[in-house]
């Protein structure tokens, strides 16, 4: 199975891509640009600046706009990416930025951080509530990278690039806290690449980009590999998120970070990819 090319390289470092059900559009960020990208029309890519060296994550909010993860905090835009409100930092180093992540079932925002230089174990995960109060919900990290939840919000998925795994925790609604971590996926070393972002279907199955691997490949609820999707053209495959009327895309981001400036003049691109599965609604921050 192979994606497509469907775009020009929209970005440098293409990340967070996210369906948003209401504009009916696919936006991604370009992470180290700072920058929102709004793939309404595929043809004509409109960018927005968020006011930071870093976009991170985008979701929607249940109230209306838009919230994004930028270097150290989160910022609150309203449809068209005027700044509404940034909200106080989580993060003072300077050396550490936040990364990925998104929302869990019952409304709240999670992002997960890394050291510029990836130093092992500088990253957490931080948790925003709706009423906008910040908590630390997992130390420890050194790459945090994809964070998904099951349908009952009953587990939650998570990537920790550098352990070459994907960990699944027992998880608290009440709190939104992680219980019981143990590893579902290990990626072997025959495996090329390194896991980096990721998403899941309606089927449960965990759809994991692999970082220099130019793949992304599909894990079910026992950690078994079912499918290899090939992204010609790029090796930093970095994120995959569902998207569509149907959701029965699979979009997938790349980068250009990393490279030689000769090399690889599609990595940057947004691919898509029809898998026979449908992805499901990303949950809104209710903040």
């Amino acid at each position: 199975m192979k994606a497509e090319q469907v775009t020009a390289p929209v970005t440098w470092h293409g990340e967070g891509p996210s369906w948003d059900r209401v504009g009916q559009r696919l936006l991604v960020v370009d992470m180290l640009a700072g920058a929102v990208v709004d793939l309404a029309s595929f043809d004509r890519p409109r960018r927005y600046d968020v006011g930071s060296p870093v976009a991170a994550v985008i979701r929607r909010r249940a109230s209306g706009g838009l919230i994004v993860a930028t270097e150290h905090g989160f910022s609150l835009f309203d449809e068209e990416f005027s700044l509404d409100r940034r909200l106080p930092d989580v993060l003072t180093d300077p050396g550490i930025r936040l990364n990925e992540g998104g929302c869990d079932p019952f409304g709240r925002f999670f992002c997960g951080s890394m050291a510029y230089d990836a130093t092992p174990g500088a990253a957490a995960i931080y948790r925003l509530e709706p009423d906008g109060k910040t908590s630390v919900a997992l130390t420890g990290a050194t790459i945090s990278n994809g964070l998904q939840w099951s349908a009952d919000g009953s587990l939650a998925y998570y990537v920790d690039t550098d352990t070459r795994r994907v960990d699944v925790f027992d998880y608290d609604g009440a709190d939104g806290s992680f219980h019981d971590r143990r590893p579902l996926v290990t990626i072997g070393d025959d495996v090329a690449g390194s896991p980096d972002g990721m998403t899941i279907d309606a089927d449960g199955g965990l759809w994991v980009a692999f970082w220099g691997g130019g793949a992304v490949r599909r894990y079910d609820q026992t950690g078994a590999l079912t499918a290899v999707l090939d992204v010609p053209g790029v090796t930093n495959t970095s994120a995959a998120a569902f998207g569509g009327h149907d959701l029965d895309t699979l979009y997938i981001t790349s980068s250009r970070q990393h490279l030689p400036d000769d090399a690889e003049p599609q990595a940057g691109a947004v691919f898509a990819a029809q898998p026979g599965v449908r992805g499901v609604a990303l949950p809104d921050y209710a903040g």
